[in-house]
């Protein structure tokens, strides 16, 4: 297989343009591309033997040419689809026997899908063992795969399907859109989800996120350099349009160097380009991202490639509004603020998805069975993840998460650390809580899950606490959620008692 950041051989990479442009995958919306030199034309069929004035073919031993070579074409075609299938089982076979929960590797050895590859034209063979290439490569990973156009999540059905089916448990179920909050199950009566209710007295950190991809594009793992400095010129319209709203305003910063900047688009300097002291001072404050190239996952799957090009950043002036721009999905959208109202992230975020949309040549690409597309299965459908920062000091105390970890997963809430994935608890026991679930749930259950869940992991954050000690600020917060029905029922007994007699002291 090809080294991690190598480009598809031609076919692939002829095709993308029409494939981004929101073939099966995409919306109908159509958006116009940005100027990309035009692809190669693939090489016509030969029809006709090449002349010979020396020597006249004999026709009567001889097969006419147009029977003959398309023969020995699809013969030759066959065989080389059969060494590439052969090769990706080869693959499959040390990687699943590495990791038996490698879901990547288990799916290409199915029967089925083995069945399938055979019919796959060698183009769409090698887009196949690009989205795969990562998890063949890195035999520890789970899923393991990562779309390279929207259109694979119908062209490679087959294979994603399964993928999709074994993470996601869908059981034939398609997505649906829906950021109102009412009727969902388990929303509190007046519709705020405040997290002063379950008793917390201090406030939290609370983010939302959603991974966003343009129709007009390859997604990450097969966009050239070219295409990715193309794309952030093309998100420039759209931050100009916060940065002049007063809800927003802000700074863009950049990566691209400015040899590339002019090298794609003519002009002289990136206007967003900034220092490598600023970038380490962004990363530090967690509003840039970390440098893919030093991810063996995304630098497998041709997402890191051509780092630092097309990569930066959008900032809010208040600071609580984020876009990265040219990380695992051409966007993550993100809102912050510290508080206890988990609808003030929520809807400000729907606000700015809005904005950003309205934008004439912006349109977010979409699965009518997935939902929004993203390069990773795990983040299709909502590709939400709605998050707080919240202390567990007793479910922490040996200095680890697994504890945590143990009493969210039936909640079906994920734990991380405070700076994300694979990065330590606070040590106060702080950790990034967040549901599970992205796909077959709504954006509105999404958030209403969270609140819930953090209502049940204080409760085991409780049962937790060792005997006789005094309980920390979230164990008598889920002690006080406990009790505020009790509350509720001697505050309407009191009510009644004062009514009748109001010298009832």
């Amino acid at each position: 297989s090809a080294a991690a950041g190598d480009r598809l051989p031609g076919p692939p990479l002829a095709k993308r343009t029409s494939t981004a442009m929101g073939g099966g995958a995409s919306k109908a919306k159509k958006q116009a591309s940005p100027a990309k030199a035009p692809a190669p034309a693939a090489p016509k069929e030969t029809k006709e033997v090449a002349e010979s004035p020396a020597v006249a073919p004999d026709v009567t031993s001889t097969p006419a040419a147009s029977e003959v070579v398309p023969e020995a074409s699809a013969a030759a075609a066959n065989a080389g689809t059969s060494s590439k299938i052969e090769e990706l089982t080869a693959q499959a076979k040390v990687a699943a026997e590495a990791n038996p929960d490698n879901l990547c590797a288990k799916t290409l050895l199915e029967a089925e899908v083995q069945t399938w590859m055979a019919t796959l034209p060698a183009a769409k063979l090698d887009e196949l063992a690009l989205c795969a290439k990562s998890g063949l490569d890195n035999h520890d990973s789970g899923l393991g795969c990562y779309a390279v156009d929207p259109a694979n999540y119908d062209e490679l059905a087959p294979f994603f399907d399964r993928v999709c089916e074994g993470y996601h448990h869908g059981g034939g179920k398609v997505h649906k859109t829906d950021w109102s909050l009412e009727g969902v199950e388990g929303l509190p009566a007046d519709g705020q989800l405040d997290l002063q209710k379950l008793g917390l007295g201090k406030e939290l950190s609370m983010r939302v996120r959603v991974g966003r991809n343009l129709t007009a594009f390859p997604l990450p793992g097969l966009m050239t350099k070219a295409d990715r400095v193309n794309f952030e010129k093309t998100m420039l319209k759209a931050f100009d349009v916060l940065k002049a709203n007063p809800a927003y305003g802000g700074n863009v910063y950049s990566m691209t160097p400015n040899d590339v900047w002019k090298e794609v688009t003519g002009d002289a300097e990136n206007p967003n380009l900034i220092s490598a002291d600023k970038y380490k001072e962004l990363v530090a404050a967690h509003v840039m991202f970390k440098d893919m190239a030093a991810d063996p996952y995304l630098a497998s799957a041709g997402i890191a490639s051509d780092w630092p090009c097309g990569r930066g950043c959008y900032q809010s002036a208040d600071g609580g509004f984020i876009i990265w721009f040219g990380e695992e999905d051409q966007l993550r959208i993100m809102c912050m603020a510290k508080g206890f109202v988990l609808n003030s992230v929520f809807d400000r975020l729907h606000t700015a998805l809005q904005a950003v949309e309205a934008i004439d040549g912006i349109a977010f690409a979409t699965s009518s069975k997935y939902g929004y597309v993203t390069s990773c299965p795990s983040n299709l459908g909502t590709g939400m993840r709605a998050s707080v920062h919240v202390a567990v000091p007793n479910l922490t105390s040996d200095g680890t998460d697994a504890k945590a970890k143990a009493a969210a997963k039936p909640l079906g809430l994920s734990v991380r650390g405070m700076g994300g994935e694979h990065t330590p608890i606070g040590k106060d026991g702080t950790i990034d809580l967040s549901p599970s679930s992205r796909l077959f749930i709504t954006e509105a259950e999404i958030v209403t899950k969270l609140y819930n869940g953090i209502k049940l992991l204080l409760e085991k954050e409780a049962e937790a606490m060792p005997q006789g000690e005094p309980a920390p600020e979230a164990s008598a917060a889920a002690a006080n959620a406990g009790t505020s029905s009790k509350i509720e029922e001697l505050t309407a007994q009191a009510k009644v008692a004062a009514e009748a007699n109001p010298d009832n002291l």
